[in-house]
């Protein structure tokens, strides 16, 4: 698989779509996991997924190192002559990487997202300087992933399983630790932050400054649960995003 196909997913296609939403992963994240929302979603909804490289059926791509590569090949990977409303849902390392997708495409010309969904990931201007934990031993970055339970604590014990994982892992740490947004960039497209109520990476205050980073509307919700909430409340996130989506 090469090219443009490498990189996006298809779920789900249907002939009059009101809208395609597109599932940017979190890091050390696959574009399987988003797969199961599908089954939640309206029916309505043209679904796809991003697979970033040196995972899963792209173990031998090399990684894209930074969030601002990993969106220039999310920007190439969307066609310019889709004309379905565009709707990108990031989470985590995702929702950066989601955010400057919609940048790009504005800078470009390109047909604006309808809608940008941020999950789990504080607003660029609240940059938070922290421990670089991809800088740190194996261990140091395997309990930061089980204690956002980002991978099932059993699969961590699995030797075999984390020295392929880990690479990826590493790599998309990097990329999230060492981004440094535009703490002035705004958007002009509609905004939906996302949270959990119990998530350690973010703070109630640094998910509530995404409202500065958009001209048009924007909107929050919460639940309960931690980094991965979502996957707790899918049917429910999938709910809130159609609303949002389709301006209901």
């Amino acid at each position: 698989m090469t090219g443009k196909s490498a990189w996006i997913r298809d779920v789900r296609r249907g002939p009059r779509p009101a809208a395609h939403l597109v599932f940017l992963p979190h890091a050390g994240g696959s574009a399987s996991y988003y797969r199961p929302f599908a089954a939640h979603l309206d029916t309505r909804f043209d679904v796809s997924a991003i697979q970033y490289p040196g995972r899963q059926d792209r173990w031998n791509d090399p990684f894209v190192t930074s969030v601002e590569g990993l969106a220039d090949e999310v920007v190439g990977c969307l066609s310019p002559d889709d004309t379905t409303p565009l709707v990108l849902f990031g989470h985590s390392m995702g929702a950066s990487v989601a955010f400057e997708t919609a940048r790009r495409l504005a800078d470009l010309g390109r047909p604006a997202p309808r809608r940008l969904v941020v999950s789990g990931r504080r607003a660029p201007s609240m940059f938070r300087a922290e421990k670089l934990l991809h800088q740190g031993t194996d261990e140091e970055l395997l309990a930061e992933v089980g204690r956002l339970d980002g991978t099932h604590s059993r699969l961590l014990d699995e030797p075999d399983l984390v020295r392929l994982i880990l690479p990826a892992i590493r790599n998309d740490y990097r990329a999230i630790e060492l981004y440094r947004p535009d703490a002035d960039a705004v958007l002009d497209i509609p905004l939906l932050c996302l949270t959990g109520d119990a998530d350690p990476r973010v703070t109630r205050e640094e998910a509530a400054a995404w409202k500065a980073h958009t001209l048009a509307e924007y909107h929050e919700e919460t639940f309960s649960g931690g980094h991965f909430y979502l996957a707790d409340h899918a049917p429910a996130v999938c709910r809130a995003v159609e609303r949002f989506a389709l301006g209901e």
